[in-house]
């Protein structure tokens, strides 16, 4: 299905004074022909002008008005045949029908979030199914904010994460997104979620050995935690291949929450914090290491005092415990001879 733009179709104020102007005239024509009647004239000018008044208002119904970034599709007797976009007062056929089947539609987005601030014109819109209605079957052709609920999905390493994400979208083919899908709202979402999944399936939480994230057959350092950028750029891509047929663009999307699941989140905190102490327990003693070395050239080279290899030995110990302690040192004086 491809995308007609109606052109040349804003004559909507020229059609409503022209109406107004019909219906003063016949308003004039019932008088005369009225008048007619009673001096014993002929009635075919009141019968008329009753006709035209019973079948004009008709021409009211082809009025259609559209704000900024707005698009009307219109059928007529089930034929596609265009869409009004832009704003600006219309005059199209009266008898065309605009069709939207997401209308009713009310996802978790940004342009979805329904204003009742006047209940009483709301129930009386409900009851005559007029204004709501017209309202309700214009596509709106502005960024939107889609903000699915969060998903648990394994990574590649099997475990259970929670991850969500919000997608910045638009439509823009107004004919493939009414009619080459059901519900282009609900289709965009249920995309969203399948391809959330295929993409996270990819990637391990965190960075892991033997794990290839990008097919090249090598193994690389990718993660959902350390390569947002790179996950929610394949994210979009998938996205967009998948909703191209609905005439929606995916301008961006971004990873907005990402954990562990809440049965084996405090197990891989412990696990963190189990590295964090073993790095800083390397970084202590590779310190610890240099400190001692550069104490006993120091010595050496002033000739301080002059130790053998078991002295040597029990020095370095002494000093490793302090420096690597968790705990300040409990200094010993010993007032005696070394040996």
């Amino acid at each position: 299905m491809q995308e007609k733009i109606l052109e040349g179709k804003k004559h909507g104020m020229l059609v409503l004074l022209g109406v107004i102007v019909l219906y003063i005239a016949l308003v004039i024509g019932i008088v005369i022909g009225g008048i007619m009647i009673e001096e014993g004239g002929s009635p075919i000018l009141l019968i008329a002008c009753i006709i035209v008044a019973c079948v004009a208002w008709i021409l009211l119904l082809g009025l259609k008005v559209l704000k900024p970034q707005e698009a009307l599709v219109l059928t007529l007797f089930g034929r596609y045949v265009g869409t009004l976009k832009g704003d600006g007062f219309y005059f199209v056929n009266p008898f065309c029908v605009s069709v939207n089947p997401a209308s009713q539609t009310k996802l978790n987005q940004s342009g979805d979030v329904k204003n009742v601030a006047n209940p009483v014109l709301a129930i009386a819109n409900q009851t005559t199914g007029t204004a709501i209605e017209a309202e309700s079957k214009k596509i709106s052709l502005k960024i939107m904010t889609l903000n699915n609920s969060r998903q648990k999905i394994n990574d590649c390493l099997g475990n259970p994460i929670e991850i969500g994400i919000a997608v910045t979208w638009r439509v823009v083919d107004t004919a493939k997104a009414v009619f080459n899908v059901d519900n282009y709202k609900e289709f965009l979402s249920l995309q969203c979620d399948s391809a959330l999944r295929n993409i996270v399936r990819i990637y391990p939480y965190d960075v892991a050995p033997n794990v290839d994230t990008t097919g090249d057959g090598m193994a690389d350092e990718g993660s959902l935690r350390g390569s947002s950028e790179i996950v929610a750029s394949r994210i979009k891509d998938e996205i967009q291949s998948r909703v191209e047929e609905a005439g929606i663009e995916v301008v961006e999307a971004r990873i907005t929450y990402l954990a562990y699941a809440t049965e084996i989140a405090a197990v891989m905190l412990q696990r963190q914090q189990a590295s964090a102490i073993i790095d800083a327990r390397k970084m202590i003693v590779d310190g610890a290491v240099g400190m001692v070395e550069m104490a006993l050239e120091r010595l050496n080279e002033k000739q301080i005092v002059e130790l053998d290899e078991e002295r040597k030995a029990a020095m370095v110990s002494n000093l490793l415990v302090v420096l690597c302690g968790n705990h300040d040192a409990q200094p010993i004086v010993n007032s005696g001879s070394l040996y």
